[in-house]
């Protein structure tokens, strides 16, 4: 690699891990009330949000590798983080982190969280599908998060939605000119021509395509979230099923 690219691409990185804990939102709405049920607050000690994450099994929350953040406890049922009651809190029992992640640049951004006990899915609590195999580009699709809605804004704590295009990996590629390799395995969707996107965060959390959980929140560039810049990077899921069926499995 350059050593401009090394340069900039440590910048980026550590901004990325700097930032890890916000979830921002731009150009969304709130999310509806009884929806995205599967949406988790992973947070540390203090009650303070880290990542986003979402309960693909009662007793499993899929998220980043890179939101391994002295995170403590999940949150799940409440879409407002202000009124959080402890039986929303979910202890974290171990963290399942894929074993060749370095960093977002690299790839391979997926961690899977064991919870402490089962939840009981219900009217506030439920799991997410996982793609069966690679999306279509065609499809329509949504990312979630709390956090701030503007660069350097306040964070807020009701949980946004927005509406994402995914962008060809090619032209998401060319976009990206400071890392190279681009990491295999993942998604672009928003954040490039549209004022719509993630920005400094949501880390974690699914974009989620026809009902089910296609990617995960990795990373966008430097905390910009004045659209159009770069595309928008996730985690694409689908690549990693077998990795994340081998460690349901192995850690029933």
């Amino acid at each position: 690699m350059h050593p401009l690219h090394k340069c900039l691409l440590f910048h980026l990185l550590t901004h990325l891990g700097r930032n890890a804990d916000g979830s921002e939102i731009i150009n969304g709405k709130l999310a509806p009330e009884n929806s995205m049920q599967y949406m988790a607050s992973v947070q540390d000690s203090t009650g303070h949000h880290v990542c986003g994450g979402f309960l693909i099994r009662e007793d499993f929350v899929l998220t980043a590798a890179h939101c391994d953040i002295d995170i403590t406890h999940v949150v799940l049922g409440t879409h407002n983080l202000k009124s959080v009651n402890n039986d929303d809190k979910i202890s974290i029992k171990e963290k399942y982190k894929h074993e060749s992640y370095e960093n977002v640049g690299s790839g391979k951004d997926i961690m899977l969280l064991k919870l402490s006990t089962k939840v009981s899915l219900n009217g506030r609590v439920q799991t997410i599908p996982l793609p069966t195999s690679e999306m279509n580009q065609q499809e329509n699709c949504q990312v979630a998060g709390w956090g701030a809605i503007e660069t350097g804004g306040r964070a807020v704590d009701d949980l946004r939605v927005v509406d994402v295009s995914i962008i060809n990996l090619g032209v998401c590629k060319e976009k990206w000119p400071e890392i190279k390799p681009f990491p295999a395995n993942v998604i672009c969707a928003g954040g490039y021509e549209t004022d719509k996107g993630f920005c400094s965060g949501d880390s974690g959390g699914p974009l989620v395509c026809n009902g089910k959980a296609v990617g995960i929140v990795s990373f966008n560039y430097l905390g910009n979230c004045n659209y159009p810049d770069v595309p928008n990077v996730y985690t694409d899921v689908s690549k990693y099923l077998p990795w994340i069926n081998d460690t349901l499995k192995r850690y029933e």
